[in-house]
C-alpha cells in the first residue's frame, strides 16, 4: 500500500523560500515520484520529478533554477526547496507517485502517477 503525506506548505512573501516534504511509504527503487501543483480552475500542473533511486530531475521551466526536489530515503521523504518565490507560485502541491518504472518523457504527466497526496497550500504574498 502506497501512502504519501505532505506538508511544509505556508504564506510566504515573495522572494522567499519554503521546503515541502512528503513523506513516502510502499514504494521502490524504481518508483516515480512528481510534484504537482494545482489552482483552482485549472488543470494540474507539473513541477519536478525523480525516481526513488536518484537520477533525472526534470523541471517545468517555470520553475527551473528556483526549485530543487531532492529525497532522503533514510527519511522516506520527498522534498521540494522552493526558493524565489513568486506570486504566480500560489497553488496547492501535491506529491505523486508510480510504483513501476517508465520513460522519463512522460513523467509530466499526472495520468501516470498512481497515487496523490492531499495537497498541502503554498500562498505567496506580493
Amino acid at each position: 500500500q502506497v501512502q504519501l503525506a505532505e506538508s511544509g506548505g505556508g504564506l510566504v512573501q515573495a522572494g522567499g523560500s519554503l521546503t515541502l516534504s512528503c513523506v513516502v511509504s510502499g514504494i521502490g527503487r524504481d518508483s516515480v515520484l512528481g510534484w504537482f501543483r494545482q489552482v483552482p480552475g485549472k488543470e494540474r500542473e507539473f513541477v519536478s520529478a525523480t525516481t526513488w533511486s536518484g537520477g533525472s530531475t526534470p523541471y517545468a521551466d517555470s520553475v527551473k533554477g528556483r526549485f530543487t526536489i531532492s529525497r532522503d530515503r533514510a527519511k522516506n521523504t520527498l522534498y521540494l526547496q522552493m526558493n524565489s518565490l513568486k506570486p504566480e507560485d500560489t497553488a496547492v502541491y501535491y506529491c505523486a507517485a508510480r510504483r513501476n518504472r517508465i520513460i522519463v518523457g512522460v513523467w509530466a504527466r499526472p495520468d501516470v502517477y498512481d497515487y496523490w497526496g492531499q495537497g498541502t497550500q503554498v500562498t505567496v504574498s506580493s
